[in-house]
């Protein structure tokens, strides 16, 4: 057992009241406008911003600060495209064969089908993948903890980086995954967490009409 090592904490800097307010307000201004879409340009995106993206999604708070993910970006059009024919192909089971009615019908109005073109014309697919364990360089297992939640919340502060960097985001989590742990070349102890689709928006692209639920439905106050 190694004893802590605690050094101090520097890099908090308190603010005025009247800023936090300003602060919180303007950045939940900001993320309103957020928004998942489906069809994507083929613009580049310069790397680095990417990257810093990612970086920002390592910082998450995770159990046992075993930072238990691992991200894949893919820009090769031929890797992309091997995706593509994989997740269409199980979307198709998923919305002829395996989805209930109820499902389908809750999906009807944001328009979603087995048809995944966004696969290969944005720029980047992110691969996320939770590690429920690593080996170390001895060859120990090494087990992760939390990891789910972990790897949720990277993937959060990953979606929201890339939205305050200017650019669209689109989650997608075909069922099973499996098959991402072949083409991205990943151990399988690792388990396929979401793709997610990075790029800027198509010019005039259309979004569904949605609402988000109100505060008094998302929070309790005690």
């Amino acid at each position: 057992m190694r004893d802590p090592n605690f050094v101090p904490h520097t890099d908090y800097e308190e603010r005025p009241v009247s800023e936090m307010k300003k602060r919180a307000f303007e950045f939940y201004e900001d993320m309103k406008h957020r928004r998942t879409v489906r069809d994507f340009s083929d613009r580049t995106v310069p790397r680095d911003i990417i990257e810093n993206c990612l970086l920002a999604a390592g910082t998450a708070p995770n159990g046992a600060n075993k930072q238990p993910w691992h991200f894949v970006l893919v820009s090769d059009p031929k890797t992309k495209k091997k995706i593509r024919v994989e997740a269409e192909n199980e979307e198709h089971e998923f919305y002829n064969r395996r989805a209930p009615e109820d499902w389908l019908e809750d999906l009807q109005p944001l328009g979603t089908n087995e048809n995944k073109p966004f696969l290969e014309k944005a720029p980047y697919l992110i691969g996320i993948f939770a590690q429920n364990y690593k080996f170390d360089e001895n060859g120990e297992k090494e087990k992760h903890y939390y990891v789910k939640e972990s790897v949720g919340i990277a993937t959060g502060i990953l979606i929201t980086a890339l939205h305050k960097s200017g650019l669209a985001t689109l989650t997608h989590t075909p069922s099973p995954m499996g098959f991402l742990n072949e083409i991205m070349g990943r151990p399988s102890h690792e388990k396929p967490f979401l793709l997610l689709v990075v790029g800027y928006p198509e010019e005039g692209v259309q979004v569904p009409e949605i609402s988000k639920k109100s505060l008094d439905e998302i929070a309790t106050f005690l």
